[in-house]
């Protein structure tokens, strides 16, 4: 047998106030660790499945895969077992010994000290593993990578604080056992109709066999174990068998969210190509939002089998927040990211999926201007991104926009391209927008003094991105758009004191620029 290591090392500094605010229950909804741990497992045999693909060693002896959920009421555990990919040495301190690579600094600068403010951030943040502190006093991880000799398992071992134990141990099967030891006021979780519960509630979609032992009629009985979910992939399912809670849980599980989505779509295409895809828009912006090169895309499958994580060929980058699954049967199995770019079949698929992205934002933006609302809250910004990046959609993505302007007199963007032309005067021919740094600056403009005398509605742009965006939409219902500031301005019919009035405004404004720019000097 190998030499046996072990060793104690420490979280890193965030993880350690992170744990703290996990293990001091700011989760209202406890049971939500067993929705994570099942998803990783889940996670698990999706990727043994595709590795196995191409390195039949992997295999090893067994050919079926299970998720196992078993209680032990006298031990005070749970344990979560499955037979997938696993994990060697430097998976467990890379997974397990560090929170959330990306985006933990950011997630500390947004904590306001209210705990339930907190809870939220915490849920956003997306935690995962580390939720089965919640209910654990102790958590202990036995676990051996696929291929790997049965001597060179580990055992990682944690009660939460500042740091873990890890060592060397012999396992014979391949994959993960996760064991909880349970805090006292979490035995709940030890009853039978407890877990059966939890478990038809959060896992039902996952597609892998996930089983708890049944209770002994008799003492002297033999343990047995019994299937709980259905074991079907959601989407492979008719849209008229699937509840919406199924929908929410599903995409809980996909996308590690801790919120409903705020919408989703489920279509199957039969025809030139063959797919089925199932995409949310989340409620929720993630911390990594505005990191361009941070993970991002659709989880992918062919013919049911996991092939990626994040297969960002599907979707352009202005959405890079839609989360779900592409299950195509015109790929092949062992396709690799760098085949995803090459496909003809790929470009059709983006071109659709695209489509059908931005067409429920419009059904959103019809049938519920509220959520609407809270949606363009999180990912405005981000969608403004979309006409310099899409031009086959430009004008789609235009219908979608919102802006504040001088028809409300407020910071809100909440006002449409297609409200403004609707409330256009009839012989205006343009539309017109000032650009300023902030709000306050853009709305106090002092090229607005005209605009506002003839009654001419001006939009109000203060988002960094904003002079991009208009620099490449241009026009809208063949509407050209204007900058107040720079240009000659046809007002139509305006008096010849407002025109001066408008042309005085340029001069202030030129001389403050030059004024400030000798200054800087």
């Amino acid at each position: 047998m190998a030499e046996v290591k072990k060793e104690t090392l420490g979280f890193q500094t965030e993880a350690k106030q992170l744990l703290q605010l996990m293990i001091h229950s700011l989760y209202s909804n406890k049971e939500i660790f067993l929705r994570e741990l099942i998803s990783n497992a889940s996670d698990a045999i999706d990727k043994h499945r595709f590795e196995s693909l191409t390195n039949s060693a992997l295999v090893e002896d067994e050919t079926s895969y299970q998720i196992r959920v078993l209680a032990d009421p006298d031990a005070k555990t749970i344990s979560i077992i499955d037979n997938g990919i696993g994990m060697n040495r430097d998976d467990v301190i890379s997974h397990l010994g560090t929170i959330a690579k990306s985006g933990t600094a950011e997630f500390l600068a947004g904590l306001t000290g209210d705990q339930k403010k907190d809870s939220q951030l915490i849920g956003q943040f997306g935690v995962g593993f580390y939720s089965a502190f919640i209910v654990a006093k102790e958590v202990v991880v036995e676990t051996r990578r696929a291929g790997d000799a049965p001597t060179e398992a580990v055992r990682w071992t944690s009660s939460g604080e500042a740091d873990y134990q890890i060592e060397s141990i012999e396992k014979a099967d391949r994959g993960t056992k996760v064991v909880l030891h349970l805090h006292s006021d979490h035995e709940e979780f030890l009853s039978y109709w407890r877990l059966q519960n939890v478990i038809k509630k959060y896992a039902d979609h996952v597609s892998v066999p996930v089983s708890i032992l049944k209770p002994q009629e008799k003492e002297e009985d033999e343990p047995t174990e019994e299937v709980i979910n259905s074991a079907t992939a959601l989407w492979t399912r008719s849209r008229s068998d699937i509840k919406d809670e199924e929908y929410q849980e599903f995409y809980k599980h996909i996308a590690h969210d801790f919120q409903d989505a705020l919408t989703w779509s489920h279509n199957r295409v039969e025809g030139k190509l063959d797919y089925t895809s199932l995409i949310y828009v989340p409620a929720k912006a993630p911390f990594d939002l505005w990191n361009r090169e941070a993970p991002k895309g659709l989880k992918l499958y062919v013919q049911r089998v996991f092939i990626m994580d994040e297969a960002e060929q599907f979707l352009p980058l202005y959405l890079r927040f839609i989360k779900g699954v592409v299950d195509s049967n015109d790929l092949a199995l062992n396709v690799s990211r760098e085949l995803l770019q090459k496909d003809p079949a790929i470009d059709s698929m983006k071109a659709a999926l695209t489509k059908r992205a931005l067409d429920i934002l419009e059904k959103l933006a019809k049938n519920d201007p509220e959520a609407y609302q809270a949606f363009w809250s999180e990912f405005g910004q981000v969608l403004k991104e979309g006409p310099a990046e899409d031009f086959a959609n430009k004008e789609k993505i235009a219908g979608l926009l919102r802006f504040a302007t001088t028809h409300t007199d407020g910071p809100t963007q909440d006002q449409s391209l297609a409200d403004y032309v609707g409330r256009m005067k009839p012989e205006q021919e343009k539309i017109y927008y000032v650009a300023a740094d902030n709000y306050q600056t853009a709305a106090n403009s002092p090229h607005l003094e005209v605009f506002r005398a003839k009654g001419i509605e001006v939009l109000l742009l203060s988002d960094r991105i904003d002079e991009w965006l208009v620099g490449h939409l241009m026009s809208f219902d063949e509407k050209s758009l204007q900058d107040v500031a720079k240009g000659s301005l046809d007002l139509a019919d305006a008096s010849e004191s407002e025109k001066a009035a408008a042309d005085q405004a340029k001069e202030s404004l030129a001389g403050l620029l030059e004024k400030n720019s000798s200054g800087a000097r």
